[in-house]
Parts: C-alpha cells; structure tokens; sequence
C-alpha cells in the first residue's frame, strides 16, 4: 500500500536529487556514506503556507514539480515507501532552479 504524506504549515516534501556512481582518480568506487548528498532536490508536496496574524494562509513560493536547492543540513530525513525524502521548512529553500 503506498504511504501519502501531506506537509502541514510552511513545510515541503522533497526527494534529493540521483546521485552517480563516482569513482576517484586509482578507480576506486566511492561509498555512498563518503560522499556528500546533493543539495538539490524535486518538490513532491507542499503545505498550505503560514498563517499570518489575521489567520489567513500564507501561499508558498514553491509548488510541486519545482527543483530546488537547499542548506546542506537542511530538514529532516524520512522513509516513505523505501524512498528517502526530505521535510523541510520553506526557509530552508534557497533557491528554484528555472531551466
């Protein structure tokens, strides 16, 4: 059965970027645990926003289907389905990525 997780507030649900196979300069393959994990990532949700004083809701600048970029330490890692995620505050977003 698959999971479905639906941010609340001003967070967003992103899956990292694929990261390659890398080998050094001998040939030996790098562990995933020895390498950094991008820092880039595909929106998959988003919350409703913040609300603001009057109560209302705060729309995201973000949307589902948008590349991002994101602090290195950035959110909170979770396993839906087998998948890594990530949750994290819109704050957390530096930048989207426009092709």
């Amino acid at each position: 059965m698959a999971m479905k997780v639906r941010p609340l507030n001003d967070r967003v649900l992103v899956k990292r970027a694929d990261t390659d196979i890398q080998k050094s300069a001998g040939g030996i393959i790098i562990p995933d645990t020895a390498k950094e994990k991008p820092q880039e990532g595909k929106v998959i949700a988003v919350g409703p926003g913040k609300r603001d004083d009057s109560g209302k809701h705060q729309k995201l600048d973000v949307k589902p289907g948008d590349q991002i970029l994101f602090g290195k330490y950035a959110g909170t890692e979770i396993k839906i389905d087998g998948e890594e995620h990530l949750i994290m505050r819109e704050d957390d977003i530096l930048g989207i990525i426009e092709s």
